[in-house]
C-alpha cells in the first residue's frame, strides 16, 4: 500500500481533526462549567459558605437534636 502524505502536527492529528477535537472539547468544557456553577448555587442555597455577622448561629440552621425529634 502506498502511504498517503498528509500534513501532521506533533499530536498526530490533521488540522481538520484538531479543529473537530477542539470543538468537542470546548463544548464539553462549557457543559462541565455550567454544571459546576449550578452545583455551587445549590450548595450556597443549602448552606452559605460564609456565616452571618454573629457566626453560624445567626443562620438559624436546624440542629441535630431538633431534626431527630421531628423524625422520631
Amino acid at each position: 500500500m502506498a502511504e498517503i502524505d498528509r500534513p501532521v502536527s506533533l499530536s498526530g492529528l490533521t488540522e481538520g481533526e484538531a479543529r473537530e477535537f477542539h470543538g468537542v472539547f470546548m463544548t464539553s468544557a462549557m457543559i462541565f462549567f455550567v454544571v459546576v456553577i449550578v452545583a455551587h448555587i445549590l450548595a450556597w442555597m443549602w448552606r452559605p459558605f460564609w456565616p452571618g455577622p454573629e457566626g453560624w448561629v445567626s443562620l438559624d440552621l436546624p440542629t441535630v437534636a431538633s431534626l431527630a425529634s421531628t423524625l422520631a
